[in-house]
């Protein structure tokens, strides 16, 4: 279901000045719509269910710290995260949100140690909630203000994670050619 347009007017550049547009590495184009954002998350976990599927998700390319599988932890970690602050202001709580350190995070989890059937299984859990949070936000016109971003309208928090689960997806392919 299509959601009201959002105001590109407002956009915020954080991605596209950090890895270039598109992005230097996986070729992500920022200038998708806010529905091709959500429409790109929400396929996240049958693609990457298709990249794995009959591979080992313990590869790793040399240039990664993470495994193929590892990065599909990150990119439910992140989409989770960020489904909780758009929830959070949404339904009435701050807009203001830190940053929060992936690799610390990856160390805690033991990202690299999750059997690729959970981490698939928990990142289609993550990637609804994420769906549903972006609607929530989008409805009640959510700006976020990220410690290190400054302000991020629901189509800035669309594209950014839209491109995080694109480039992993990307990094994921590299660790299985590897």
């Amino acid at each position: 279901m299509p959601l009201a347009p959002l105001q590109v007017s407002d956009m915020q550049v954080w991605g596209a000045a950090r890895y270039g547009d598109p992005c230097r590495e996986c070729g992500f184009d920022w200038s998708l719509s806010f529905d091709a954002a959500v429409e790109l998350v929400a396929g996240m976990p049958t693609r990457y269910a298709s990249l794995l599927s009959g591979r080992d998700a313990s590869a790793r390319h040399p240039d990664l710290g993470w495994t193929a599988g590892g990065y599909v932890c990150h990119v439910t970690d992140n989409l989770r995260i960020w489904a909780e602050r758009l929830a959070g202001a949404g339904l009435g709580g701050p807009a203001e949100v830190p940053g929060y350190d992936e690799n610390l995070l990856g160390r805690a989890r033991e990202y690299n140690q999750v059997p690729i059937t959970g981490a698939l299984w928990s990142l289609r859990s993550a990637a609804q909630d994420w769906a549903t949070a972006i609607a929530l936000a989008a409805g009640e016109k959510v700006v976020l203000h990220h410690a290190g971003r400054g302000a991020q309208t629901v189509l800035d928090v669309a594209r950014n994670n839209a491109h995080d689960a694109f480039h992993h997806g990307w990094d994921i392919g590299r660790s299985l050619a590897a």
